[in-house]
């Protein structure tokens, strides 16, 4: 189907139109933005503990000394061998941000499940600089909605995203449907789907004030569009996403078959 086209005059008229809606969305945005600030803290009162480069750290000590924290809880499970493939398109982008947000006292880092030694790996892999820790054996990312026990997710069904999910139930003829992404995302990182669905993407932010620290928002699945870089530039492209299917690789992985 071919696109439809015209004059440079008529292309400014429908351009200018679409502007309008550009800055309204630019106002609703930068009013939600005021919304998302406006959020009450929560304080944190558990003693969370990571694993780090510097080695074992509290929660505090990841905010390196700055008054906030943002943390992306990155899909990287205890029994992955590697990191999700949309969560490092999505890391892909940290590094060139965490600067300029480390001289506006905010530290940009992200925590996962997986021990530290794979999580080590994997970034010296993907070039990233950016800080990473390792929840392993805490409760961090149970307590921020992002991880699950198989009791939790075959039994009782889990929370995620503000929502109630239903008992986790894979059928192998789902991977011939709109699932199919799931198992090769699984698969690309080392394990089973049901075991790949036990760890969730998501972002948190933390703030400490007065040597207490409190929790301040957190969104999940579509909340971390804004954070996927490649998309804020397929959104502008003249083809759009322009999807039939999952397509992205890690950085690392194109040209391969």
């Amino acid at each position: 189907m071919r696109h439809a086209t015209a004059t440079r005059e008529e292309w400014l008229a429908a351009r200018l139109e679409l502007l309008e809606a550009e800055k309204a969305l630019t106002r609703r945005s930068d009013e939600v933005a005021r919304q998302r600030q406006a959020l009450p803290w929560v304080r944190v009162g558990k003693d969370y503990r990571f694993e780090t480069d510097a080695g074992a750290a509290s929660l505090a000590d990841l905010f390196e000394g700055r008054s906030q924290l943002l943390v992306y809880h990155f899909m990287f499970g205890p029994d992955y061998t590697a990191g999700c493939p949309s969560c490092s398109a999505i890391a892909d982008g940290f590094d060139g941000a965490a600067v300029h947000l480390a001289n506006h006292d905010v530290t940009l880092a992200a925590v996962s499940r997986a021990p530290l030694a794979k999580l080590q790996a994997y970034k010296q892999r993907m070039g990233w600089r950016f800080p990473w820790a390792s929840s392993q054996g805490g409760d961090f990312n149970f307590d921020f909605n992002v991880s699950y026990t198989e009791a939790q997710q075959q039994e009782h069904g889990i929370e995620y995203n503000y929502q109630r999910e239903p008992v986790f139930a894979w059928r192998p003829e789902q991977d011939e449907g709109g699932d199919k992404a799931e198992a090769r995302f699984a698969a690309m990182c080392g394990t089973d789907t049901a075991t790949y669905h036990r760890d969730r993407p998501g972002m948190s932010a933390f703030v400490i004030e007065d040597g207490v620290i409190y929790h301040t928002y957190s969104t999940y699945a579509r909340g971390l569009d804004g954070l996927w870089p490649m998309y804020q530039w397929l959104d502008r492209a003249p083809k759009g996403r322009n999807e039939t299917g999952v397509w992205w690789r890690r950085h690392d992985e194109y040209g391969r078959r």
